[in-house]
């Protein structure tokens, strides 16, 4: 007897912290230790010289702004978020980095607006501001009723999986990161010592050593998503060893490559008939009215709609929905916004076909002509 399809919503970096934390009802500290500036009230500044004034405090829901509407219309089964933002009051900023990002824990409920089931957490902000910091993030979001991956106690606790129930399969969630991303190898956990899933390499052996935890924890009938930090902010090449990297994750059984850390979206491909997301981009940050890479729209964001067969974990269908950040704050993309994006994700990813407003991707049908 076969299951009904099982859909995951995936977010690319949603960075609560710094200037989103100003406008929120409980900021914390916004003291930062930046070269370009020694408060994060700067970047509030910043987006409201492009887009106007923010009406602050905004609600805790506010910068999901119509990304609500979208996931509510959807109703997926199982939502992941890659949580980039230590959610503590700690002082202790890791030293040698140029940007450090916290949100106040008193405004946690800013993340569970999106109602995630599971936060990956491997990824170069989550020890900001230290132990002291990951510690009280790791309670926060325990508190707060959410589960967590690729960030832990202890080593053991970093590499373990996120568990979710669907309504059909278990959906087994990995989080880990490269140093290509920013994130030290210095943060990686030992058995005494809290820390982040830092992989050393992207190595054919560290690859296989993933794959090997994937197959030690995935069951008969479980879906396994592998979410990885990767690359630089900006381009849209992936490199070599990325590529490979995905291919062999998903021989060795992994059903969706769910990468992130670039602040625009990068290709997307199907191998074997699973989803790689070579880089999802931005979701929500305060990045408003910074300048100096134009080129790459990165005020406009996507959202994830993947949907999987139970059974076998393949790709059935893939929905892109445009939106825009405008005031900290998503809302639909214009029409001529959208279009731009469409057309830029099927240059670098030829197998996206356009349906009106986004865009889907189905493996046995491909083209890039529009959709009656």
């Amino acid at each position: 007897m076969g299951h009904d399809p099982v859909v995951l919503s995936l977010a690319g970096d949603v960075m609560t912290g710094r200037g989103i934390d100003q406008v929120l009802g409980q900021p914390g500290d916004a003291r930062l230790q930046e070269r370009t500036g020694a408060s994060a009230r700067t970047y509030v500044e910043l987006a409201e010289a492009v887009n106007g004034p923010i009406p602050a405090p905004v609600e805790q829901a506010w910068p999901w702004g119509d990304a609500l509407s979208v996931l509510d219309e959807a109703d997926p089964d199982v939502r992941v978020i890659n949580l980039e933002t230590s959610v503590t009051r700690s002082d202790d900023f890791e030293p040698g980095k140029a940007v450090h990002y916290r949100m106040h824990p008193a405004n946690v409920d800013c993340v569970t607006a999106g109602r995630p089931d599971a936060c990956v957490l491997a990824n170069n902000h989550t020890l900001d501001f230290g132990v002291r910091g990951l510690r009280e993030t790791l309670t926060t979001l325990a508190g707060a009723g959410l589960e967590v991956a690729g960030a832990g106690h202890d080593a053991v606790d970093a590499h373990r999986p996120a568990v979710v129930h669907s309504k059909g399969p278990r959906v087994l969630i990995w989080s880990v990161a490269t140093e290509t991303s920013g994130t030290p190898t210095s943060w990686a956990p030992s058995a005494e010592r809290p820390g982040v899933a830092v992989l050393p390499d992207e190595s054919p052996a560290t690859a296989a050593d993933l794959g090997a935890q994937v197959r030690q924890h995935k069951g008969p009938g479980d879906l396994a998503v592998v979410s990885i930090h990767w690359g630089s902010n900006w381009g849209y090449r992936v490199p070599h060893a990325q590529v490979r990297f995905a291919h062999r994750l998903v021989d060795a059984g992994v059903d969706v490559v769910y990468g992130h850390s670039s602040h625009h979206p990068r290709p997307v491909e199907i191998y074997r008939d699973r989803l790689i997301l070579y880089g999802c981009g931005d979701l929500i940050n305060d990045y408003e009215g910074i300048g100096g890479n134009e080129r790459y729209r990165d005020d406009l964001r996507l959202l994830y709609l993947v949907t999987l067969d139970a059974a076998r974990g393949e790709l059935e269908h893939l929905r892109m929905v445009p939106l825009q950040a405008r005031r900290f704050r998503l809302e639909h993309a214009t029409p001529a916004d959208a279009d731009w994006l469409r057309k830029t994700m099927a240059d670098i990813s030829p197998t996206l076909r356009t349906n009106g407003n986004y865009w889907s991707l189905k493996p046995r049908k491909v083209s890039t002509r529009a959709e009656d």
